[in-house]
């Protein structure tokens, strides 16, 4: 599993799996967005938790498409299905594979995107805790879609349309967390909500997945 890992992480960040690729997009996206609604601090302030928390749902959905797309068409994929290394263990480290190089480098850029959309200052410990609590879903909740696209032409196309309904609640939660943490209230809640939705992604969505491989490498 450690070696597999270790692949997916030396892929992405060789050949543009999506590292600089996402960071470029949430950057563009904080850059723009007070170019476009103006510079009143005030509104900057109020829609900053969302924004942010759309930007890295889209730089996340970059590159899903590439998780297993590259080891279809190599045949990688099909050593791995027949492998003692199960396949639901397989689904799981390309998931935290690219969440350690979206997710990840997302939150921790997050604040230094803050200040260009004028967040609350109190809000910025609940940006990122929110971000590093929230994003293994939408990395989870990719892998799933990525495994049922895989090997389709358009691919890309069908896994948005899978793959975002899937986000909202994340996205809801999310940047409801960071907003109330900005504004001085209780964040916990939505926090929670927030973590729930990644363990259970965690617990149901390697197993589901890896059936959708199966049925798609048959």
């Amino acid at each position: 599993m450690r070696a597999l890992l270790q692949r997916d992480l030396r892929l992405a960040l060789r050949a543009g799996g999506g590292f600089g690729l996402g960071l470029a997009f949430f950057l563009m996206v904080a850059v723009l967005v007070p170019l476009g609604v103006g510079p009143e601090g005030a509104l900057l302030t109020r829609i900053a938790p969302g924004i942010l928390w759309l930007g890295a749902l889209l730089a996340c959905l970059l590159s899903l498409d590439r998780m297993f797309a590259l080891d279809f068409e190599d045949g990688a994929l099909d050593l791995m299905a027949v492998s003692p290394l199960p396949l639901e263990g397989v689904v799981a480290m390309k998931a935290l594979a690219h969440w350690l190089v979206t997710g990840l480098p997302l939150a921790l850029l997050a604040p230094v995107l803050g200040l260009l959309l004028s967040l609350a200052p109190q809000g910025y410990v609940w940006l990122v805790t929110a971000l590093l609590v929230g994003t293994p879903a939408l990395s989870l909740i990719g892998g799933f879609g990525a495994a049922l696209t895989v090997g389709l032409k358009r691919g890309g196309l069908i896994l948005s349309l899978i793959v975002l309904p899937m986000y909202v609640p994340t996205l809801i939660f999310g940047a409801e967390a960071v907003r109330r943490g900005a504004e001085g209230a209780d964040a916990l809640v939505p926090l929670m909500l927030l973590a729930a939705i990644s363990l259970g992604s965690a617990a149901i969505l390697p197993f589901a997945a890896a059936a959708a491989l199966r049925a798609n490498l048959k």
